[in-house]
């Protein structure tokens, strides 16, 4: 007696509709990313430090701003804002990255993701200007409300409304430079691991280490080594560049003439933090 297959059919068919190709892929993995940030589509536990840090950039931005209104003092202006939340940002990376990195190592899904249009250049640059997106989001928007706070409560009219913006749209600027750098040093590391607990611990680990060494620097006898002691440090090179383009020697750290340096080596540091970026994955795609 012979057996004979037979074919059910389950109600599987064929796709026909229109295919979306990399562009939409990158798109996809964007919004993810941003909503991943802030913890939107994910439990209840996940959005508690993000939002957290959001909270206290708005409440200080608040406080700026009804402080303005009533006694028309100043606080801080939109650069000296980023600088007060810089150790927040910095945690605010250190808990992000890995969220947007790490858990893609650790769950295996990178060869499904690389299995389809998407290259790895489209996923690391999607992760790159979801973290940007979400840091500057998490300084641009406070700025904003100081900026609403003292454009109503100007004595100029439109011309104070327009002397403020023309103060927020370089703070805004500023708040780039920090997201820019502060997001690529943070993906790096956290694609190094898959255990997010190693990888923010990294990311801390760094700007605490980097720190100190500026400190050194700062007090030796020599100037040209006081004028570049920031240079070692994140935090401070972005200061430089801000004392550099406000031409503000008294706004931050001093660095006597050598703020082109400063910008030079930012370029030359984020670009060489995303080409090792990118490497990184083209090796994981290969695999």
């Amino acid at each position: 007696m012979s057996e004979a297959g037979v074919i059910h059919d389950i109600g599987y068919q064929r796709y026909e509709g229109p295919k979306l190709g990399r562009g939409a892929l990158f798109g996809s993995l964007y919004v993810h990313g941003i909503r991943a940030s802030f913890g939107l589509g994910r439990s209840a536990k996940a959005k508690i430090f993000p939002w957290l840090v959001a909270g206290i950039g708005l409440l200080i931005a608040v406080i700026d701003a009804g402080v303005k209104a009533k006694a028309n003092i100043t606080l801080f202006d939109y650069y000296q804002f980023d600088e007060t939340m810089g150790i927040l940002v910095v945690f605010f990376v250190a808990i992000i990255a890995p969220a947007l990195v790490s858990r893609d190592l650790r769950a295996g899904v990178l060869p499904l993701y690389f299995s389809r249009p998407v290259r790895a250049s489209d996923y690391v640059m999607a992760k790159v200007a979801a973290l940007i997106s979400a840091v500057w989001l998490l300084l641009g928007v406070p700025q904003l409300i100081m900026f609403l706070g003292a454009a109503f409560t100007t004595k100029t009219g439109m011309k104070g409304v327009w002397h403020e913006a023309g103060n927020l749209l370089p703070g805004w600027g500023y708040s780039v430079l920090w997201a820019v750098l502060f997001s690529a040093i943070g993906l790096l590391i956290a694609s190094v691991t898959g255990k997010q607990a190693f990888a923010a611990g990294g990311i801390v680990a760094l700007f605490v280490v980097t720190t100190p060494i500026v400190g050194v620097l700062s007090i030796l006898p020599s100037e040209t080594s006081r004028n570049l002691a920031g240079l070692a440090s994140p935090e401070t090179l972005v200061g430089g560049i801000s004392t550099w383009l406000r031409n503000k020697p008294n706004a931050g750290i001093d660095i006597g003439s050598f703020g082109p340096i400063y910008g030079i080596e930012f370029v030359c540091l984020v670009a060489a933090l995303l080409l090792l970026l990118l490497a990184r994955y083209r090796k994981v795609a290969s695999l």
